[in-house]
Parts: C-alpha cells; sequence; structure tokens
C-alpha cells in the first residue's frame, strides 16, 4: 500500500487497538448506579412505602454484590497476567475474598458464592493449561534490517533454508533461516510491499506491492552461496565471548544487507488500486492477485498476460490463497465475507461464504480439504470444503486475527493478533497455547502475519509485526502434560 495509505491504515488500528482496550473503569462508570432506579421509583409514587423500602434494600444488596464481584473480577485478571508473563505452572489461582478488594459484606447470598465456585473451576482449567514456555515455545533468531512495519513473511518451498518478508519500507528481504543474515534485498517496487511468496519449486519469488503491481523476481540465492555464508558466520564463534558476541552480532546485521536487485524478471500489471496479496496457482505457471479495486486476477508467468478477472466483492480485498495441489482459490474481503473460486469446472464456479460478522483479514486451506478462516470479529472458523454451511469449529478469541498460517505437517494453526499475541489451536479447535510475549521476547506491537516451516529443524514458526521485527521461532508439539 502506498506511505499515505500505510500511515492511515496505521492509525486506524491504532485507534481500534486502543478502544478495545479501554480501561475496565471506564466501562463501568457508563453503568447507571442504583440510585437512578429510586429516584425513578420516587417520581412515580406508585408503590407503598414498605414495598418501596424493601426494593431499596434489595437494590442496596444486589449494588453491593456486584461491586465485590466486579473487584474480585480485576484482581484475578491481573493474577492470571502475572502468571502467564512468568510462564510458571500453577493449577489453582484462589479467589480473592470481599476483604481483599472491599469491605466484606454483612450476608453472602447464594448467588454470590455460586458465581465465586463458577470462577474458581474456570479458572483452574485455564490455568492448568499454562505450561513453562521454555520447553514448548523458543524464541531461536531475530531477523533485523527492516526499517517499518513488516506486513508478511514466508518460507521457501524450494530446498533453500531461507524466508522472504514484506515490508512498508518499499523493500523486499530473503534472510538465512540459520545466520539471520540478510542474503537479498529487492528494491524494485515504488510503494509498500505486502506480500511474498516462494514459487513451489523454483528460485523464483513473487510480491504484491501498494504500487498497484505484483513482481516476479529471481533472488539468485544458490545453495552454493548459502553455504559460505554460514560457513563464514559459524568459524570461530566458539571463541567470542557472550558479550563480544552481541556486539558482532549487532555488527553483522548493519554489515549484511545483502546484494541489492533492482529489476522483475516479470511485472504484472491490471489494477487500479493497493495489490494486497499474490500466490502461486498449483503447479506454478500462473498467479493470482488480489487488490483494493475488489477485483483478483488470474496471470500467466510467461507472458504477463491477464487471463481472468474476479469480480463480485463489494469491497476491498484483503487477502488471496491458491490451493497447494488443486486449482482452487480462497480471497478475503473487507465485505466480511471469503470466496471459493473453482477453476477445475470450466465455467470456474463460485460460493460466497458468509461466516463472520467483520472483514475476513485471511482465509487459507489446511489439510488438503479444509479453509481456516479470520476475521476483524475476533474469530477463527474451519470449514469442510464437502460442506461449507457452517463452520467445524469456531474460535473465539479476545483481539483481531491477522494472516494464519496452518502447519501442513501438524495441522496446528497460528493465529497472530493486532494485541501482540501469537496462539496456537489445532483444526478441531483445541487450543495448544500461547507464544511467550514478555520484554525480552515476542513483538511489542502488532504481529502482522506467521508462517510455518515444517522441513526446517532450526525454526519452524516465523512471525512478522508492526514492531520492525522478524522472529524466528522452535515449536516443540510432541511434548505431552
Amino acid at each position: 500500500m502506498p506511505t499515505d495509505s500505510v500511515a492511515k491504515s496505521t492509525k486506524s488500528k491504532r485507534v481500534e487497538m486502543i478502544r478495545r482496550n479501554r480501561s475496565h473503569g471506564e466501562g463501568r462508570a457508563s453503568i447507571p448506579s442504583m440510585s437512578r432506579f429510586r429516584d425513578d421509583i420516587e417520581a412515580e409514587g406508585l408503590l407503598p412505602p414498605i414495598m418501596r423500602d424493601r426494593l431499596y434494600d434489595l437494590f442496596g444488596q444486589i449494588e453491593k454484590e456486584f461491586e465485590n464481584l466486579y473487584s474480585a473480577n480485576l484482581t484475578l485478571q491481573e493474577r492470571i497476567e502475572l502468571l502467564a508473563a512468568s510462564g510458571v505452572d500453577k493449577a489453582v489461582i484462589d479467589i480473592p475474598d470481599a476483604s481483599e478488594v472491599g469491605q466484606k459484606p454483612k450476608r453472602s447470598s447464594q448467588l454470590s458464592q455460586r458465581i465465586k465456585t463458577t470462577y474458581k473451576a474456570s479458572t483452574s482449567k485455564i490455568v492448568s493449561s499454562f505450561r513453562p514456555q521454555s520447553t514448548l515455545y523458543n524464541l531461536v533468531r531475530i531477523y533485523r534490517g527492516h526499517r517499518d512495519g513488516v506486513w508478511d513473511v514466508s518460507a521457501s518451498k524450494s530446498g533453500h533454508q531461507v524466508i522472504g518478508t514484506a515490508c512498508a519500507d518499499h523493500r523486499a528481504r530473503i534472510f538465512s533461516i540459520e545466520t539471520g543474515h540478510c542474503l537479498v534485498q529487492y528494491v524494485g517496487h515504488q510503494g509498500s510491499i505486502n506480500s511474498i511468496r516462494f514459487h513451489p519449486s523454483q528460485d523464483l519469488v513473487l510480491t504484491a506491492s501498494g504500487d498497484e503491481t505484483a513482481h516476479i523476481w529471481r533472488p539468485q540465492v544458490t545453495l552454493q552461496s548459502h553455504s559460505e555464508v554460514v560457513k563464514s558466520h559459524s568459524s570461530g564463534e566458539d571463541d567470542i565471548e557472550s558479550s563480544e558476541k552481541e556486539d558482532a552480532d549487532e555488527t553483522a546485521d548493519q554489515i549484511h544487507e545483502g546484494a541489492k536487485l533492482r529489476t522483475a524478471q516479470m511485472e504484472l500489471t491490471g489494477h487500479v488500486g493497493v495489490v494486497m496479496a499474490a500466490d502461486w496457482m498449483a503447479g506454478g505457471s500462473q498467479v493470482i492477485t488480489a487488490s483494493w479495486d475488489r477485483q483478483a486476477i488470474l496471470h500467466d508467468v510467461e507472458t504477463g498476460e491477464q487471463i481472468n478477472t474476479l469480480t463480485g466483492h463489494i469491497q476491498e480485498l484483503n487477502e488471496v490463497r491458491a490451493h497447494p495441489s488443486q486449482r482452487l482459490v480462497v480471497t478475503s474481503s473487507k465485505d466480511t465475507t471469503f470466496r471459493l473460486w473453482d477453476f477445475r469446472d470450466p465455467f470456474m464456479k463460485v460460493n460466497v461464504f458468509q461466516g463472520h460478522t467483520q472483514p475476513v483479514t485471511s482465509a487459507v486451506f489446511a489439510g488438503g480439504d479444509k479453509i481456516v478462516s479470520g476475521s476483524d470479529d475476533r474469530t477463527v472458523k474451519v470449514w469442510d470444503l464437502k460442506n461449507m454451511r457452517s463452520p467445524m469449529a469456531t474460535i473465539r478469541l479476545d483481539s483481531s486475527i491477522n494472516r494464519i498460517s496452518v502447519s501442513s505437517v501438524n495441522n496446528v494453526i497460528a493465529i497472530p493478533h493486532d494485541n501482540r499475541n501469537i496462539r496456537l489451536f489445532d483444526l478441531n479447535g483445541v487450543r495448544i497455547g500461547r507464544l511467550p510475549r514478555t520484554n525480552r521476547q515476542g513483538h511489542t506491537r502488532m504481529v502482522c502475519a506467521v508462517c510455518w516451516a515444517d522441513d526446517n529443524s532450526v525454526s519452524n514458526l516465523f512471525s512478522c509485526g508492526f514492531d520492525r521485527q522478524v522472529l524466528g521461532w522452535n515449536i516443540n508439539l510432541q511434548i505431552k502434560e
């Protein structure tokens, strides 16, 4: 997206995040007090004095119960957040009684006791799922170099141990997974680069940009040159002290900017708006692009010719994904729908799905016969291609969802959030865990995208965010409770 569009989008995101995270105190202040009900009753003058006094007394008791319940809930939330941040495994958090958060009422009602019992039971289940994060989710490496928010990250599928990143600084970068060095910078776009995808079998990269084009370019990262970089990085590393090693890493980040590539092998045009995403069709001979002009265009890779234009969405497109082995495409839109385009039929079938209530930010194929969709309505839904009338599973979360990724090996959904979290769920909607989010590891701003690299043993999950960081994680999904 262009620079001014990026600024507006970022500003709106920030405003939305601030609105979502308003304090509980402000929300509570907007609730009418019991005194208002008293005034209304007195104004009407319809009740006998005895009944009115009794009603006042009941209102007072209810108000005290809600005061204590509200305070207890705040304290409970603080304890859970502290526990999650520290990574300590505990089975139970005690619910504070009224003496901890305010004056103890003279008589606790049966309803209050029942609510507290329910809180204790649910809290035990939540907290018992916490595990020592260091054994399950390890932050392996930080990939530095970008000077603005990183919109997308992708892993190579052609055998190279590299990742690609797309950034608002108008640059795409190819990083070595093992060393963290930038090997290539692509600077051929004139606008923000919004997505990046590797060809399924060749050394080609596809990028989509705010300059209304998509580019196909060859990074020229050979296994030989990649091995030389790894060797030069590892030689003599054991002789460096830890403090010196940090200085060396910072220097290396500044030196290893990578070779600059300015010319595209093929420039794909046809859109009259920001191109938000592009992907390779099965086989890699065609490319599908999605734009804010509400259209998706199918291109021929060899000639750049426009084969087909997909219309029907009534608002801007956020994402497009192609099936890895079949001629299927799914597009996500701000119009709260995602569409499945079937090119296997000579007349091209299209199905519209309206399972979300706010813009669909991401929809990807999973497990060969499923689609996983995420939305600003804070839900992720799993759909079966054989029966798309209703989702198989619905995952309800606490923040908007950005570009998700599904592991092809473990069928685990990685979900990036506006609130800096990255959560893991299986295709049945069962929670697996949450990646650490502390001052020393994790993102400090919105997480824009995640990507699995199932064939890599060093880091098998990558994330990028608006904090300019790209993080490589090692996710151990074999550990059982």
